[in-house]
């Protein structure tokens, strides 16, 4: 393991040797490595791929060019206009419900984007946004996907397992909006999603904690059965009403199980392209680490101790540590636990820091993949020893979709 560390730090060094810190890179070889294991794993079924783990158009392009990928989840629906006008995508499904009343206007006003564009709903107030802006008779109709909660609710309803996002729980209230969408004038049902977070957001094997990791396994078990029966019948009871185009479901944590599931046509994926650190603590695939930054040392404020300039970019969620950007290369660093990540400087301790050098490179993965693009307006890409490639990431281009 040390040899590999120090042959890819050594690498990564001379292939951004012309370049002032910070900056972030895409190990190409791991990336197209782990696309090609997600479409894998995915037993046939086509990967979507989530844009907001990539947010950088020649990225997602490249994953869309390759085999067993198609279609892209964006995650605002100004973004899916975006890449459909862009050219990256013709079927752009937005992930979240929408309240961006000017993105609904030009969406409405343009048959082409309303063919490739699908929007997210839980519920008929979103129907009565999207028409209060733009009557049915005044547009195309609007292609609509069903949001089903896949959260678990095991002892009556009394715990909750998973995140809070669609209130259609159940076979039946999915099929009883299915059915009011039929009946409402300008719009589609297509899809139906059911993202299960318990599962493909959160890792079961947790590092130097055993006893929680068995017991997110046991959940997981447990969960995934529960699904694997409920969302079979909202989509039988959806149907009756609509004929589906897709049924979505996953995310890289469970590209596997969710494939295997009869009543999924397709799985997304985004996170597991760049490998971020939140993945390390999988059992059942983790995938290779591939989009680093780097930052300079700039002093040594005492023994066994060297500070970088910048380094704190942390990832959303929960205020935790595992939210925090991890110091990777050269191995033996860690961050200091009274400072943590710094916003304009972060010291580093760990047997590797007493050997660190003024304007020495370190590098880190963040915690969480796309949002490392909202810190840098571009990506180099690396090919062996070499940058072969920059490309601009969403804010390189002049977008903060969110």
């Amino acid at each position: 393991m040390a040899i590999e560390s120090d042959k890819l730090r050594d690498r990564l060094d001379r292939a951004t040797a012309h370049l002032d810190p910070p900056y972030a890179v895409v190990d190409l070889a791991a990336f197209d490595g782990n696309a090609a294991a997600l479409a894998g794993r995915a037993d046939g079924k086509p990967v979507r791929i989530a844009s907001k783990s990539v947010r950088a158009r020649e990225l997602i392009g490249r994953a869309l060019a390759r085999p067993g990928w198609h279609g892209v989840m964006a995650f605002t629906l100004a973004e899916a206009i975006w890449l459909v006008r862009a050219g990256v995508t013709d079927d752009a499904l937005v992930a979240y419900p929408t309240a961006d009343r000017r993105a609904l206007a030009e969406l409405a006003a343009d048959p082409t984007l309303a063919g490739a564009v699908t929007l997210m709903i839980d519920g008929t107030d979103q129907l009565d946004l999207v028409d209060a802006g733009c009557p049915p008779g005044r547009r195309p109709e609007l292609r609509v996907c069903l949001d089903l909660d896949a959260s678990w609710r095991p002892l009556g309803g009394r715990v909750h397992v998973g995140v809070r996002r669609s209130p259609v729980h159940s076979a039946r209230a999915a099929g009883a909006l299915a059915a009011t969408v039929a009946g409402r004038a300008g719009f589609r049902l297509v899809g139906l999603m059911a993202y299960e977070a318990q599962i493909a957001g959160l890792g079961d094997a947790p590092p130097g904690r055993a006893l929680l990791g068995s017991a997110i396994r046991l959940a997981q078990r447990g969960s995934y059965r529960e699904l694997l029966a409920r969302r079979g019948a909202a989509v039988a009871a959806v149907r009756e009403h609509a004929d589906l185009e897709f049924v979505n479901g996953g995310g890289t944590g469970s590209v596997a199980a969710t494939s295997a599931d009869p009543a999924v046509t397709e799985v997304t994926a985004g996170s597991g392209l760049y490998g971020p650190t939140l993945f390390d603590a999988y059992r059942a695939w983790r995938p290779t680490p591939a989009a680093f930054f780097a930052c300079a040392v700039v002093r040594r404020p005492g023994p066994g101790l060297a500070t970088v300039h910048g380094g704190g970019w942390v990832a959303s969620g929960p205020a935790e540590d595992s939210r925090l950007p991890r110091p990777w290369l050269p191995e033996g660093l860690k961050l200091i636990g009274t400072e943590g990540a710094g916003e304009v400087q972060t010291p580093l301790a760990g047997t590797a820091a007493g050997a660190l050098r003024v304007g020495d490179r370190v590098w880190f993965r963040h915690a969480k993949a796309g949002e490392l693009c909202e810190h840098v307006n571009e990506l180099h890409l690396v090919e062996g020893d070499a940058v072969v490639a920059t490309v601009p990431t969403y804010r390189g281009e002049g977008h903060a979709f969110l």
